[in-house]
């Protein structure tokens, strides 16, 4: 009788089932290593090319970065460069003074002056403390600054301190300007001038007043355009024949004319009085202010009379020296 067991589990197609078996198993584990490697290696492939494209990417965005942080440093430094190279271009140094004999020269000559700039230190030296105080009392405008700030506005050049802006006409004191129109005409105009900065209205202005037959202009220290060569030109010769007084304080001076017997007015869009009304025959002084901001709050309370050019079209307001033209022919013809 065969043993159907032995052939069954120790037999040839036992070996054989056995080593088909191995093999199987053996080959199905090593796929699933393969797979896994290959999965593997093709994701560390793809996370491989994923961090070098990041990379590059913020590399090429550093780089970026790095170029225009790079070529604004450049621009600025550019900017900064050329300051003193662009600024002689664009501004005329025809009639500005500066250097320390230079300056004290042109002081003591006694020149028109228009404006000084100086730094402290030289303010209180004991060689231009006098005369600087002595000019600013006359209405110069003595500005100190640093030297920083000198070397800005000259353009860098070799200031040692000290600068100057000469002036195309001479200034004369209030009290001269009173006794001059006192003595010209009973019935004498002043201008005054408040916050005029444009030096081509205040060059208008001139021309107008000296052509109605205004005995002088006032224009105040601060907030107001020097006597240049920009308001020369626009003057078409006036500045010559029409005295001018540039005085510290405008209000104060405005006191002082009313002691002198002169009517303070001032011309003002919200006025209800209209100067084709007004009728006075004494000596006036007539306050313009600038186009935008008029006369100052202050200088308004020192006016006697406020008045109002009439104005039909839907324009609300004139230019300043416009609006002083028309108020001397009016006041003029009176």
């Amino acid at each position: 009788m065969k043993n159907y067991s032995k052939n069954n589990y120790s037999g040839k197609n036992s070996k054989q089932y056995t080593k088909n078996s191995g093999f199987t198993f053996k080959n199905k584990n090593s796929s699933k290593k393969e797979n896994n490697f290959q999965f593997n290696s093709s994701k560390n492939q793809s996370d491989n090319k994923f961090y070098e494209s990041n990379k590059n990417k913020r590399t090429f965005s550093s780089q970026n970065r790095k170029k225009q942080v790079l070529k604004s440093n450049i621009e600025v430094s550019n900017k900064h460069s050329n300051i003193y190279e662009e600024s002689p271009i664009k501004k005329n140094y025809d009639d500005w003074i500066w250097g320390k004999h230079s300056v004290y020269e042109v002081l003591i000559s006694e020149r028109p002056i228009n404006r000084i700039w100086c730094t402290s230190e030289i303010f209180s030296s004991e060689k231009f403390y006098v005369l600087l105080k002595d000019l600013k009392s006359k209405g110069v405008l003595v500005e100190e600054v640093s030297w920083n700030r000198l070397s800005q506005l000259t353009s860098g050049a070799s200031h040692q301190g000290i600068a100057l802006q000469l002036a195309c006409s001479n200034t004369i004191s209030l009290h001269k300007l009173i006794d001059f129109s006192k003595n010209s005409s009973v019935k004498s105009i002043i201008l005054a001038l408040d916050g005029i900065t444009d030096p081509h209205n205040l060059g208008a202005i001139i021309r107008s007043a000296e052509a109605f037959g205004c005995k002088g202009i006032i224009i105040p220290q601060r907030r107001s355009a020097g006597l240049t060569g920009t308001v020369a030109k626009v003057a078409a010769g006036a500045l010559e024949h029409l005295p001018v007084s540039r005085v510290v304080n405008l209000n104060r001076a405005l006191e002082e004319l009313k002691k002198n017997g002169f009517l303070v007015i001032g011309l003002s869009g919200d006025a209800k009085l209209p100067i084709s009304n007004f009728n006075e025959n004494i000596p006036l002084v007539v306050v313009v202010g600038a186009e935008d901001k008029g006369i100052s709050l202050l200088t308004q309370k020192k006016c006697d009379f406020l008045l109002k050019i009439p104005l039909k079209g839907k324009t609300p307001s004139l230019n300043a020296s416009v609006a002083a033209a028309i108020s001397l022919f009016y006041l003029s013809n009176k």
